[in-house]
């Protein structure tokens, strides 16, 4: 694992200590020299994430949309910046870059492009660790509806076991090093 794919809110959410964990794991991943691949932006949790990592001297790439740059919203501090035309472009780029996925607390955005890489890791389209970093318990109610979907046979238990979960960077880092891919086919009851 060289770079970690990190997805997260751009807005800084209700608890202070969201953002403050967005900053700790940018700086964890960069003490541990894992490059952070992100959305580009620098509001919200993404600009704590992409400010802890630099603060690290970690490396940062931002995949950012022409539509935000054009809103200003764009971090020009990074390592570098990939500026696309497209979300789906983005979203391509980020998967390709990313050894690893993390998702932090954040909305429709952040949940989408965590469960899609999820997806294809569901598929075995790749056998990349996928977690979620639980800031003050954020994704507890997303991990017992995730439970609830196993009680009734449409997930796997062994695909919802791929949903690494961890309430510190630290510790969700290492569950991800320590990730080894399920070898179990998708469908359930064929």
């Amino acid at each position: 694992m060289k770079k970690v794919c990190v997805y997260c809110g751009s807005s800084p959410g209700a608890q202070p200590e969201y953002a403050r964990a967005a900053r700790e794991l940018g700086r964890v991943l960069a003490g541990e020299g894992l490059g952070v691949i992100y959305g580009g932006s620098n509001v919200g949790l993404m600009g704590q994430l992409a400010d802890g990592a630099l603060e690290g001297g970690g490396e940062v790439i931002g995949v950012i949309p022409r539509m935000f740059v054009n809103k200003g919203i764009d971090h020009w501090g990074l390592t570098e910046v990939r500026v696309v035309d497209s979300m789906h472009e983005r979203k391509a780029i980020m998967a390709e870059l990313g050894d690893a996925f993390i998702a932090l607390p954040g909305g429709m955005g952040t949940l989408e492009e965590f469960f899609e890489v999820l997806t294809w890791a569901q598929l075995g389209l790749h056998h990349k660790p996928c977690g979620l970093l639980n800031t003050c318990g954020y994704y507890d109610k997303l991990t017992d509806f995730l439970n609830h979907t196993v009680a009734e046979r449409f997930i796997r238990g062994e695909h919802r076991s791929m949903i690494l979960v961890a309430d510190t960077p630290t510790a969700l880092l290492q569950e991800l090093q320590e990730y080894r891919a399920p070898v179990v086919e998708k469908w359930i009851d064929r």
